[in-house]
């Protein structure tokens, strides 16, 4: 998730509409991640990160006295974000460098930071920036050792696109330990925990459809149309068999997600 709004390295931009086919499923997590947020009645939410705006909406809806901003750095996410909430402020940013303005009292992160290079760097500095009694609140896709991922550098390895997409594969993340470590000198209150959700998919192909939402698209980007459609077929064959159907036809998606909450 990986989730697409924020490739900085995909070749092209991600698509707002590949994304939102699974936007139920997508939403539960900054909703469970919402669930905990300490604060009644924040003056300026920024949302990170914002993708097409289901994330941002899921904000406005608790907190509708806020000034609410999103930022993203996809053209097409941010389009697709205006047009669904025309009331609110979007912002096209960089979260390597973006800062907040001051008397921002919740900054949401959902499935971004694990495309930011040097992450948990950003993380201290964004949590930093906060006055006392600010959260930092972030969730990134822990799944770089789920099948779905791990098939992907293995069909990447084994084509003639080897060496075009050979940086593609993300990193796996830290562990808890690590940023509470980091995180924890810097806020008065800092909470991590995991949550595997198990998606169901109407099929195998709608895994991959799925993926071609966000981690598909740093392998599909730097290809051809005639290699993206081998390299596809190749990804599909390889998840009908990690993924076999269940009793009524449909796949079970195993899908962790690290959970970070850290007030000042």
């Amino acid at each position: 998730m990986a989730d697409p709004s924020h490739s900085h390295r995909a070749t092209e931009d991600w698509s707002a509409r590949q994304y939102l086919k699974f936007e139920d499923e997508r939403t539960r997590p900054p909703r469970d991640l919402l669930a905990q947020v300490p604060l009644d009645d924040p003056r300026r939410v920024a949302d990170l990160g914002c993708g097409p705006g289901n994330s941002t909406e899921l904000l406005i809806e608790r907190f509708p006295n806020a000034e609410v901003i999103g930022v993203d750095s996809s053209p097409d996410m941010l389009r697709q974000a205006r047009e669904r909430l025309q009331r609110c402020t979007f912002v096209e940013g960089d979260l390597s460098t973006w800062m907040p303005e001051q008397g921002t009292d919740l900054l949401f992160g959902n499935a971004v930071f694990h495309w930011v290079p040097d992450h948990p760097r950003v993380l201290a500095r964004l949590l930093q920036s906060l006055s006392p009694g600010g959260v930092l609140a972030v969730q990134m896709p822990d799944n770089t050792n789920e099948p779905a991922l791990m098939l992907m550098e293995k069909v990447a390895a084994s084509g003639p696109w080897a060496a075009a997409i050979a940086q593609a594969q993300r990193n796996d993340l830290p562990r808890p330990e690590d940023y509470y470590d980091l995180l924890r000198p810097l806020c008065r209150h800092i909470d991590i925990w995991h949550t595997h959700y198990n998606h169901i998919i109407e099929s195998p192909e709608g895994v991959v459809e799925w993926f071609k939402g966000s981690g598909l698209r740093p392998f599909l980007a730097p290809l051809d149309s005639s290699l993206r459609e081998t390299f596809t077929a190749k990804y599909t064959d390889e998840i009908r068999l990690a993924y076999p159907v269940r009793s009524d036809g449909k796949v079970m998606l195993k899908f962790p997600r690290l959970f970070i909450l850290a007030a000042r």
